[in-house]
């Protein structure tokens, strides 16, 4: 290393000429730059040492969370056990490691950050401290100089001078002590700088060089077959992973290849699939949240056996909601919703048990107490009627719950073979609509005429019962013959009924003096409440199992297409006619004249429903009498359907009595009469119908 070729000469310290002045702000300011790096310098080194201290923490706190994953429970954990043996090994590793760390620090300590410290305390501080003492004496000195000075020429006072010599003569050798000294440090300082500057970091490259020689003996012993088992082991587990990504890549492309109409709700190009005894899907179910006011939240229903499961989004399991067994299910208009379907039980019991699986036991309080209230308000929702009422996101899914729920309640899981007979039960549906052919089996359903029990039914004539064989269903009702679900009234009609002045039909039977008819139908005018199912052409009008087959054939394809809703209408029985009147505009919708009417009926099982058949003419052969046609019309009545059989035969055999006025008396004094002379049968039983025909009900048949 070169020698030191600036320095302070010491025989210039007394004379303290301005040269020596000028050469000593040189040293002084090589000082200041010297501190100001010094202390930048110990602040990396202390930051590097820091940084040595926090690894060996970190190292120790790696160790313990790598052997915590044992004692982690994790829930897809099965098959980790060869992860867990070489964590455990790791472990030990970097305890050893920690070790070799906080060795390291410690020679950091005492060869890096000790020295330099030291360095800045010692000399440093010593040179800031001379330099104030030099400044002092220097000042001293020229006070003393300033007096001396001052000593007056003419009265020389021999004291004071004596005195003055004295204090200049004190504070010179006192500068030149204190100058001497200052010299002398900042001559050696330009050494000490150069070692403090090598020695830290010399300090610092031998303990990381046997940190480094420790560290390869304890690789080099003990972890290169380890090192190798599991790079080998990584390696595999990066090819499996390549594999499986590349598989769901190729899975992705082809997920994302379909038609956008996937993802559009209600575009399903698959059929209905009406055999399903199983279905999960998300609903909106509709919830009372005041007096008037519903909610609507959408979760996740599920059937499992005979029970409607619900499960709500986060949760790992459902809870019971609805027993299906023996419950009925229908489509319904809700708010304006598309799509709606209501469920009702039986017993009107609903359940809503929250989820106790052990695996629930591991989910955090909060999660229990948002389950606990959505749970809580699900009983609330649902206990408050006997029924609930869902919405499905398409037409597809709306019908397949229908029919699910339909086939569940009908307990055909608890069969051997579910999906047989619910496949059997649908085939024999879509019969019910089309009927089979004459060398086929008949279908279960059909109405057996050897129990019919006509009861309060009575036939036009006596030709028109029944004898011999039942006919089959194709001999009654073409297959394929549609069937109308609503009796429209043409606009124009109605307008041509008030231009020509036609009287509103009055259901309570008030008449006017100048109308014939309306004349002869005093003595009986009955109005009834009903609700008109369906009509179809029928084969024959002499038999009352076409009637029979035609409820059936309305009532299945009603159910099979999902079409419950239904007008009320009044049903105005006269000795001369039968009317189906408006109840709001009391305009005649469809009106036959008693004599068409050549059989009805009431259901032998569901005594609401009943039907009658018209005949009619065929003109379009081009005959002039016309071929006879037949038609069935089937209505469902607020009262028992018998009722409404008799009150028709009365009003049959009040006009073959009008052909014998002997007879009509008799007939009259045989039935009670009311005040005004008609027939005393029934109360009314339409009621308030100023809003009849704008409320659709549900049909109960």
């Amino acid at each position: 290393m070169p020698a030191v070729h600036h320095k302070l000469l010491l025989e210039e310290a007394l004379q303290d000429s301005p040269q020596t002045r000028s050469l000593l702000s040189v040293f002084e300011e090589d000082s200041g730059t010297l501190t100001d790096y010094t202390n930048q310098l110990l602040q990396s080194m202390q930051r590097v040492f820091g940084a040595q201290s926090e690894m060996g923490l970190a190292t120790e706190q790696l160790s313990h969370q790598l052997l915590d994953y044992e004692k982690k429970n994790f829930a897809l954990g099965k098959g980790d056990e060869e992860v867990i043996v070489t964590l455990q090994n790791f472990a030990k590793t970097v305890v050893e490691l920690n070790s070799l760390h906080s060795v390291l620090a410690n020679q950091m300590a005492d060869s890096m950050v000790f020295p330099l410290i030291q360095f800045r305390e010692k000399d440093l501080t010593e040179i800031s401290t001379l330099k104030e003492i030099f400044g002092i004496a220097t000042d001293e000195h020229e006070a003393a100089m300033v007096k001396y000075s001052r000593l007056p020429k003419k009265r020389e006072n021999e004291k004071l001078k004596s005195d003055l010599v004295k204090e200049v003569a004190y504070t010179r050798r006192k500068q030149h002590q204190a100058s001497l000294q200052y010299y002398c440090a900042l001559n050696a300082l330009q050494y000490r700088k150069r070692v403090a500057m090598l020695e830290p970091m010399l300090g610092y490259t031998q303990a990381q060089i046997s940190f480094f020689k420790k560290g390869i003996e304890l690789v080099s012993k003990k972890m290169d077959n380890f090192l190798s088992s599991v790079s080998n082991m990584t390696q595999n587990i990066q090819a499996q992973l390549d594999t499986e990504a590349e598989t769901m890549r190729g899975s992705q492309r082809d997920f994302l290849s379909v038609e956008d109409t996937v993802y559009m709700p209600d575009k399903d190009t698959e059929p209905v699939n009406r055999t399903l005894i199983q279905k999960a899907g998300y609903l909106n179910i509709r919830n009372k949240t005041g007096l008037v006011t519903t909610a609507w939240d959408r979760l996740y229903f599920f059937t499992q056996g005979g029970n409607l499961m619900c499960q709500p989004r986060g949760a790992v399991a459902g809870g019971m909601v609805l027993d299906l067994d023996n419950s009925s299910v229908m489509a319904v208009e809700c708010e304006d919703r598309r799509y709606c379907f209501q469920i009702t039980s039986p017993s009107g019991k609903t359940y809503v048990h929250s989820p106790t699986y052990p695996t629930m036991r591991m989910m955090h309080t909060h999660v229990y107490e948002i389950l606990d209230a959505f749970y809580l308000i699900l009983s609330v929702a649902i206990n408050a009627s006997r029924s609930m009422i869902l919405q499905a996101e398409g037409k597809r899914e709306y019908e397949e719950w229908i029919c699910t729920v339909n086939n569940i309640s009908r307990q055909i899981y608890l069969t051997d073979n579910p999906e047989a007979v619910a496949i059997r039960l649908n085939q024999s549906a879509i019969q019910a609509v089309t009927p089979i052919t004459s060398f086929e089996k008949r279908p279960e359903g059909s109405p057996n005429p050897d129990r019919a029990k006509p009861g309060g039914v009575h036939a036009a004539s006596s030709g028109s019962q029944k004898t011999g064989a039942a006919p089959e269903p194709e001999d009654l009702i073409a297959p394929g013959t549609p069937i109308q679900f609503d009796i429209m009234l043409p606009a124009s009609e109605f307008q041509d009924q008030n231009r020509a002045g036609g009287r509103r039909t009055n259901p309570f039977g008030e008449t006017d003096d100048d109308c014939s008819t309306e004349t002869d139908d005093s003595l009986l005018q009955q109005v009834f409440a009903v609700r008109f199912q369906g009509s179809m052409a029928v084969r024959c009008g002499n038999n009352q199992e076409v009637i029979y087959e035609a409820m059936r054939q309305v009532l299945a394809a009603r159910a099979i297409h999902n079409i419950f809703r239904t007008t009320e209408s009044h049903l105005m029985v006269t000795s001369s006619s039968l009317r189906l009147i408006d109840p709001q505009t009391q305009v005649t919708r469809i009106s036959f004249q008693l004599g068409e009417v050549c059989q009805f009926a009431a259901h032998q099982e569901n005594g609401r429903l009943m039907g009658f058949v018209v005949e009619g003419r065929d003109w379009s052969d081009g005959d002039e009498e016309g071929e006879p046609s037949f038609s069935a019309f089937v209505f469902e009545s607020n009262t028992e359907g018998e009722k409404i059989c008799y009150t028709i035969n009365l009003a049959k055999d009040i006009t073959e009595a009008k052909k014998d006025p002997e007879a009509l008396a008799q007939l009259m004094k045989n039935m009670p009469l009311t005040n005004d002379g008609k027939f005393l049968l029934l109360e009314p039983e339409t009621g308030d119908t100023s809003n009849g025909a704008e409320e659709d009900l549900e049909s109960e048949a």
